[in-house]
């Protein structure tokens, strides 16, 4: 069939479930052919090629719909009748997801909002903004060393935090719009009142953007809270919660001897918008993160190109009124951020509102 793309979203999605359960195109052929419906490897790729893929016939949804139940030697699929409560859970969403992919792919019924959704852009301001970027002031022993105003090199920049977030974001913002919208960035510290009634943007968490920490303060409703702890001297972390029914979700690192030696494998990254509590006709955005690959991973979540188009059509179905959070996995190798993929289950550790994906997760860390 044609590359459309609805049907190149459903091999992506084909390939990350396989991909996700650790087999090989011949592997997951063997274990559809064991659960009773013959599958070759050749078919497999054919379904998750890039370029014009066969689009999976729909007997062939429930099975991989089931691939996170693998089990066994050799492996299996747990059968229908046997899956746990959480298990049928998973079963159905998933499901439900590769069902309206291959409705889009054919052009059903389920196209017009889906296609609807791909062609969402959450970076596009029709009413003109302004769109105002707050950034954190850098923190202490972080500033750098031309932010000396009598510095003949004097550099405003370097007393700016999360430069990596500001860069990728602004230069995105300016390029989805038309040139005439109003798009400043301003650090936390010399905000003013007037900047709080357009679209805002807040980069960065509570420890060096000030008003972050009073928004999420103010916004009582938001679920996730960001809070300092004794368990991570390097950022602060996200808690779902309170008393015993708290979950904290916490970075990974890098098995090493010493505090010194480890690296930072994987990093939580919060991404929300809703109403500006200052002006309901403007929208709030977090890109939030423990540490700053956090937040670059937040922001890039919606500006990769590699990514994005997936990621608001994700975004578009699963929030149909413009209101989301999400917390997510950011991995970081060698200290660079990849992009989040939110096709991909296991990149969201929470989300709200209630029909959101995924189910909180326990506290993770390692190292």
């Amino acid at each position: 069939m044609a590359s459309t793309p609805g049907a190149i979203q459903l091999a992506q999605r084909l390939r990350a479930l396989r991909e996700q359960a650790g087999l090989t195109q011949s592997e997951l052929a063997a274990i559809f052919s064991e659960d009773g419906k013959q599958v070759s490897a050749a078919a497999v790729s054919s379904w998750e090629r890039p370029n014009q893929p066969v689009l999976l016939p729909e007997n062939r949804a429930d099975p991989y719909a089931r691939l996170p139940t693998v089990t066994g030697s050799p492996l299996r699929l747990v059968p229908a009748a046997r899956l746990t409560e959480d298990q049928q859970e998973e079963r159905a969403r998933l499901l439900k997801d590769l069902t309206e992919l291959i409705d889009l792919a054919r052009g059903g019924p389920a196209a017009a909002d889906i296609a609807r959704a791909a062609s969402h852009r959450s970076w596009f301001f029709a009413d003109g903004g302004p769109v105002v970027i707050v950034v954190p002031d850098a923190g202490r022993g972080a500033v750098g060393p031309l932010a000396d105003e009598t510095n003949p090199n004097y550099t405003a920049m370097h007393k700016y935090a999360d430069l990596d977030a500001l860069i990728e974001l602004h230069g995105h913002i300016r390029a989805e719009n038309d040139p005439s919208l109003r798009v400043f960035f301003k650090q936390a510290s010399s905000v003013v009142a007037d900047d709080l009634s357009g679209h805002l943007v807040l980069i960065g968490g509570i420890a060096w953007n000030d008003v972050t920490r009073r928004l999420l303060r103010q916004l009582t409703w938001l679920p996730v809270r960001q809070i300092e702890t004794p368990e991570l001297v390097t950022g602060e972390i996200f808690a779902v919660g309170h008393d015993q029914q708290e979950q904290r979700f916490l970075p990974v690192w890098s098995a090493a001897n010493g505090e010194e030696g480890r690296e930072l494998e994987e990093d939580v990254g919060l991404l929300a918008r809703v109403a500006n509590p200052f002006n309901s006709s403007r929208t709030l955005t977090l890109c939030n993160g423990i540490h700053s690959r956090g937040v670059l991973g937040a922001v890039r979540t919606l500006t990769d190109a590699q990514v994005r188009d997936a990621n608001e059509a994700f975004l578009a179905r699963r929030f149909p009124k413009g209101e989301y959070g999400l917390l997510i996995r950011v991995p970081v190798f060698h200290a660079e951020t990849i992009s989040p993929d939110l096709q991909d289950p296991t990149k969201i550790l929470y989300a709200w509102p209630e029909e959101a994906p995924a189910k909180p997760r326990r506290e993770r860390e390692r190292g």
